[in-house]
This record gives structure tokens, sequence and C-alpha cells, in this order.
């Protein structure tokens, strides 16, 4: 018996890495897989079938349930026919893992409008389209149901040459951040993962002395718990996951200054020494740097 016997699951971008990782293991804990993946290159560009059709093989040869998906997630007929596609093969929907990206990294000065278009497009418009056609379905079933989206420490913390990967990350938590509210009346639970792991979006990123330390498939057991039905109260977080590492980001609030409305606005030079008198006490801007 696993956990999620009976569910069903689509995962994007589930032909290699975190994807391929979350996907494998949502069958071995008894979810059907809708395995979604375009197939292309690590800029998207171009698309495959074997991608997607080799981790169906991988499920099936292990006795999972599991069919390929080669739509694109920046197409909202290709979005809509993912839950589709669940329904048809396995009869319902209960889950959906955003995880489709891409890279197109550029220092901001040689960033160019397609650079940043193409990697908005498929992680920020991507997630919304994927997560609007699942959303729907599920309050459609009246069963609940289990969103994860995948952001990145690069949006919530911060990453040289990644502006436009990072604002598209930024942006996907602020989704979170309001969908899970909605969520709540429907059962439905949203909430995001921000891993560090190597799989060939990270191949020249991660230094090789450590990429060792971060197996995709480290990634996936949280991820995979948090589509269980014991976690129907846990929705709204922020998941900081590497390695055997698992962590809750949570926003904080520094104090500065306040004063009565009656005593008049602040003065320029006066904030600014509040400001600066107050930076001892700052948490720093990125804490995996120290900094």
């Amino acid at each position: 018996m696993g956990m999620l016997d009976g569910k069903v699951a689509i995962v994007t971008g589930a032909g290699g890495g975190i994807g391929r990782a979350h996907a494998l293991l949502l069958a071995r804990e008894g979810a059907a897989v809708v395995v979604n993946d375009l197939g292309g290159s690590r800029d998207g560009t171009g698309a495959s079938h074997n991608m997607a059709d080799q981790v169906v093989d991988e499920i099936k040869a292990a006795g999972g349930r599991a069919v390929a998906n080669y739509g694109s997630v920046t197409d909202k007929a290709d979005a809509q026919g993912m839950v589709d596609q669940a329904v048809e093969a396995f009869g319902q929907i209960d889950i959906l893992i955003a995880n489709a990206g891409i890279l197109r990294d550029k220092s901001f000065k040689n960033m160019d409008d397609a650079m940043w278009d193409a990697v908005i497009n498929v992680h920020l418009r991507g997630t919304y389209l994927t997560v609007k056609a699942a959303y729907d379905r599920m309050l459609e079933q009246g069963s609940g149901g289990r969103i994860v989206v995948t952001s990145s420490t690069s949006g919530l913390l911060g990453n040289f040459g990644q502006t436009n990967y990072g604002a598209a990350k930024a942006g996907i938590a602020g989704f979170m951040r309001c969908l899970w509210l909605e969520g709540l009346k429907y059962g439905i639970t949203v909430n995001v993962l921000a891993p560090t792991a190597m799989s060939r979006m990270t191949a020249d990123i991660l230094p090789e002395g450590v990429q060792d330390k971060f197996p995709p498939e480290n990634i996936s057991p949280a991820i995979v718990w948090l589509c269980t039905d014991e976690a129907k109260d846990v929705s709204g977080r922020q998941f900081l996951i590497g390695g055997n590492s698992v962590q809750l980001l949570s926003w904080q609030l520094t104090p500065i200054a306040d004063k009565p409305l009656d005593q008049g606005t602040w003065d320029v030079s006066e904030i600014g020494e509040k400001i600066l008198a107050s930076k001892e006490n700052w948490p720093p801007v990125n804490p995996l740097r120290g900094a």
C-alpha cells in the first residue's frame, strides 16, 4: 500500500532531473502519473517524445501506471489537454506538480527581450496555465487537491545573471501566496518548492565539487508527502530542499522606525539615520551566501 493509492498526478517537465524523480516516486507511492515533457533542450528549443516516453516506461516496468504527454506548458490548449488526458486515462486529477522550466541566463546588461520573454513565458505563464486547468477541474470534482509549484532561491533570495529567471520564480511564489488562500475553501493546498539539485538545468551552475551532494531524487520525498492526505493542513508554504536538507522559508519583519502621526512626517535625514542605525539588526539579503 502506498500513500497515494488511487490518486492521479500530473508532473510537468517530468522527462528528466527533478521532474522525473517526482514522477517515479509518485508512482511508487501508488499514484497514476501523466508524465509531461516537451522534450526540448535546456533553453526551450526543440521537441522530442523520448524523454517522457522513457519515464513512462520506467514507471510501467516497476508495475506503476503512467501515460506520456508531450504538450507545451506555454500553450493553453496543451495545458488543458494534460488535465483532459489525466481524466480520460485515470478518471480524475488530484495532484499537479508544476515543474517545467528553461534557462537563458545572461547578465542584465547583455539580456535581450527574447531571453526575458521566453523564460517568463515558460515559468510564469506555464505555471499559470497548467495550474489553472488543474485547479478548475479540482473545483469541478469537489474533492480537493494538491498543487506544488516550483520556484527557486534565485527568485526568493537572488542570484547573479538570472534576472529573467529570478523574476519568473519570484512571480510563481507570489502566485502561490495568493492562490493558497482561495484554495482553503475547497480543500486544495498550494505550496512552493525551491530546490537545489544536480540536473541539466544546473550542470554548469553547481560547482563540480558539490554536485554529488544534491541528487534530484532527494528533493522528491517531501514534495510527494505534500501530495498525500496527511498534508491536508499544509498550504501556503515555501520549502527549500537540497540533499537531505528540508527548510521552511518564512518572511520576517524587522522594525526600523515608528512614531505617531500627530508628530508629523519623517524628515528625510532623520529617517535615514534610523535606517542606518537599524542595519546591524537586518537579516542577510541572501542567507545562503551569508550576505
